[in-house]
């Protein structure tokens, strides 16, 4: 018998008796447990306190048999070091102070070493290491959406700010990408070095980006922090949210497993993709506040077209806060019998 967790061969493209299953944002707001926590303390407490940290991590694998957890953490978490203020209102999204308006302050943000300036993370892995049964994924933003942080001031619609700062300072950006690099890079390494097993680069705003900017300023420089946390020899997913229509560039930055969206079929991303790297996803999270009948056959479909190992079912994005527990318990079973081989 293997005794590689099931995920991990999964991420690796080796056989699998069924297919594993974990979701985006599965430790959060859609579980009372989780919003007990959180009446306590402030976002960005939890995600610094590593005892809290690995409490609420814990709290969906306690209700469901997942393959996988996923560090109670934040994109925005390498900010702070590098100098700018991040704060999280109750309403509206993060919110960034001393970012980037000019190429002037691309030059005051900092490159401190991760294990210095977030030991917390790291802590908070190694509590987790002692009580998971399963894998336990690190993870980090990928530049794009992190730089995006910084020049919007939070989230936005269409990227206008950001996209223009590339467009008229590509040299201050070039600057700012590889800081930003680099501070992810070593993010992730810390991770795991303190014993993550598997590692998730999320671009959540890649979608924002044409093709010849996606190359650029998604593809080449995540293709970068690939390369960089390669030596870790853990499987590294690139989840670059809203790239269906030139797919074959997130797959060109040498990712063990691409992370899909739910607007392409996994069979048509198997063909852009091939045979060489794995791929994760891909149900609608919004599937999960609808009646069971339309959900059941929803996942049936998204395992049918994955067509069997080389595939770790997701979300193809992080789970809503409104989402009915039962719905994720039902999902979690149905894909473990759906897939059983």
């Amino acid at each position: 018998m293997n005794d590689t967790p099931l995920f991990l061969r999964a991420c690796r493209r080796e056989p699998t008796e069924r297919t594993p299953v974990w979701l985006m944002r599965q430790a959060g707001r859609y579980l009372p447990e989780y919003k007990a926590v959180r009446a306590k303390v402030d976002f960005l407490t939890l995600c610094r306190t590593p005892e809290l940290a690995c409490e609420v991590t814990l709290q969906p694998l306690r209700r469901f048999p997942l393959d996988a957890a996923i560090l109670f953490s934040d994109l925005l978490v390498p900010l702070e070091a590098m100098g700018a203020t991040v704060t999280f209102p109750e309403e509206g999204g993060p919110a960034i102070a001393d970012g980037v308006k000019t190429p002037a302050d691309v030059d005051r943000l900092r490159t401190p070493p991760a294990a210095e300036a977030l030991p917390y993370v790291a802590e908070s892995v190694k509590l987790l290491c002692a009580e998971l049964k399963v894998p336990l994924i690190g993870f980090a933003g990928a530049p794009f959406t992190l730089a995006s942080y910084l020049i919007e001031g939070g989230t936005s619609r269409n990227f206008t700010k950001t996209k223009k700062f590339l467009y008229q300072h590509p040299e201050a950006a070039e600057r700012l990408f590889d800081k930003l690099a680099t501070m992810v890079a070593d993010l992730l390494n810390l991770q795991a070095a303190s014993g993550c097993r598997a590692l998730q680069i999320f671009d959540s705003w890649a979608g924002a980006l044409d093709p010849d900017d996606y190359a650029r300023w998604g593809e080449a420089w995540t293709r970068r922090i690939v390369d960089a946390v390669r030596p870790a020899g853990v499987p590294v997913i690139v989840f670059a949210k809203g790239t269906g229509t030139y797919l074959e560039k997130p797959a060109a930055t040498g990712a063990d497993v691409l992370g899909i969206d739910w607007t392409l079929p996994l069979d048509r991303a198997r063909a852009i993709v091939g045979p060489g790297q794995a791929l994760q996803g891909n149900l609608d999270p919004v599937r999960l506040l609808g009646p069971w009948e339309p959900l059941r056959e929803a996942i049936d479909r998204v395992v049918a077209a994955a067509g069997g190992d080389g595939h770790v079912f997701n979300l193809g994005h992080g789970i809503l806060p409104e989402t009915p527990i039962d719905n994720v318990a039902r999902l979690v079973d149905r894909v473990h019998e759906r897939s059983a081989r």
